[in-house]
């Protein structure tokens, strides 16, 4: 087996879904990555893509992607989006009909991540701090936060549907790793309803 076709029996072997792993499949990871990165495209590590930042460990996305109990057509916002991965990885999974949306507070990513995207007509990326979301786009069925969070910015719960999911590793950066914590809106107030522990993500910038 190659790379990527290891990379994905392991992550089979972690009881992923399948519509998971056909994102993953589908979705070419060396595209977002450096080039001289690019030959551990399929490793599952995080990787290093300029100005502080990296791209997130394929298993780690994966347990992201499998709290926010993705479907078709939904509406999904993601904060420090990035090189835009996990962008399309959610692109694959809510179909065409379903619409993606970044949001990354460095510029320069943002505009390498309009270059990696330019194929997914679904998915827009946006410039600005992820603390304010994306008003005039909301209300969304799913929030992903890719940036460790000591609590949930209330203008993001504003902008959540209700019984919509939020998922974010909550912590403090660097001092500690994070819990990934899968929110439920209910009655306009954030429910935990599960929490995974293990994982290291660098600060949510504003």
């Amino acid at each position: 087996m190659n790379q990527k076709e290891i990379l994905l029996q392991s992550l089979k072997e972690k009881k992923f879904s399948s519509e998971i792993l056909e994102a993953f499949s589908k979705v070419k990871r060396e595209n977002f990555i450096p080039e001289d990165k690019k030959n551990y495209a399929y490793q599952d590590i995080a990787l290093p893509i300029g100005l502080g930042q990296t791209i997130s460990q394929p298993y780690t996305i994966a347990v992201m992607l499998s709290l926010l109990k993705l479907k078709k057509r939904q509406r999904v916002l993601e904060i420090g989006s990035g090189c835009g991965y996990a962008l399309a990885l959610i692109s694959e999974i809510v179909g065409k009909k379903g619409k993606v949306f970044g949001l990354e507070v460095r510029e320069e990513l943002v505009k390498n991540s309009k270059k990696n995207l330019k194929n997914h007509k679904n998915i827009e990326v946006y410039h600005g701090d992820g603390n304010f979301g994306l008003k005039d786009k909301a209300p969304f069925d799913r929030i992903l936060i890719s940036a460790a969070a000591q609590k949930i910015p209330e203008r993001l719960v504003s902008q959540l549907k209700q019984s919509g999911i939020i998922v974010a590793p909550i912590g403090k950066s660097y001092e500690s790793t994070q819990t990934m914590t899968q929110f439920v809106k209910s009655k306009n107030k954030l429910v935990v309803k599960e929490k995974i522990p293990g994982f290291l993500f660098v600060p949510l910038l504003g």
